[in-house]
């Protein structure tokens, strides 16, 4: 048992070792185009993709293991994610906006266990099965409300302070939430993923968790315009 036990604990610990150095890769390249604020420097990034063209095919030779923690599934499923969209975007810029290319989120661009699959795939049928609702502000779709592209990879060991740390500033950002005692202008992602939250009184309960303006229970909800321009 105590073998078991310690091969067990040795196999979980490099798995922990190699996924640090695998999402190492992103945020060397996530810190060299991608500002405090969320902001992409796509232009520059066009002229140096070796990085992160290395990053995906790293991604999809090392795709998720059984024995993985749902934490370890998080951390390369956002950062799948994030680092494939950036990449659809630089293969097209100059753009104004990702609404501009045809099916971004349907076209089938990352292996996955040597399976092709679309953002949508990773985004709904895996991420979003994880019923995890803070990877909304986790994701990014390379558009002006969308929660920040974050310049430092996910990583499975600081895994629930990061979502803390994202969720909070999304809510709190008033280019995206509006928020007053009597009323809630809030992004649409609540509106379009409203189930992810539960229902209309555990949203506001989830809003006013991380809120750090007082909000009323029975505030009124205004969605927010969204705004799709790319964010450059």
């Amino acid at each position: 048992m105590r073998q078991m036990l310690t091969s067990i604990f040795l196999l979980l610990s490099f798995a922990l070792i190699g996924q640090k150095n695998l999402h190492e890769q992103w945020t060397n390249a996530l810190k060299t185009f991608v500002d405090k604020d969320g902001n992409v420097n796509y232009a520059k990034w066009k002229n140096d993709t070796i990085a992160l063209d290395n990053y995906i095919s790293s991604l999809e030779e090392n795709p998720p293991a059984e024995y993985w923690s749902k934490n370890d599934s998080l951390a390369y499923f956002i950062n799948a994610y994030n680092a494939v969209t950036v990449k659809l975007i630089l293969d097209n810029y100059p753009l104004k906006s990702i609404r501009k290319l045809i099916t971004p989120w349907r076209f089938k661009r990352f292996n996955l266990d040597g399976k092709k699959v679309s953002l949508n795939h990773i985004e709904h049928e895996i991420l979003r099965k994880m019923e995890e609702p803070r990877i909304h502000f986790a994701i990014n779709c390379a558009s002006v409300s969308c929660p920040k592209l974050l310049n430092k990879a996910f990583y499975s060991h600081s895994m629930e302070k990061q979502l803390e740390a994202v969720t909070t500033d999304f809510i709190n950002d008033e280019k995206r939430n509006i928020l007053s005692v009597k009323e809630m202008e809030i992004s649409r992602i609540f509106q379009w993923f409203a189930g992810d939250f539960g229902s209309k009184k555990e949203r506001h309960a989830f809003i006013r968790k991380y809120a750090k303006q007082p909000v009323a229970k029975n505030a009124k909800v205004r969605f927010l315009n969204y705004d799709w321009g790319l964010n450059e």
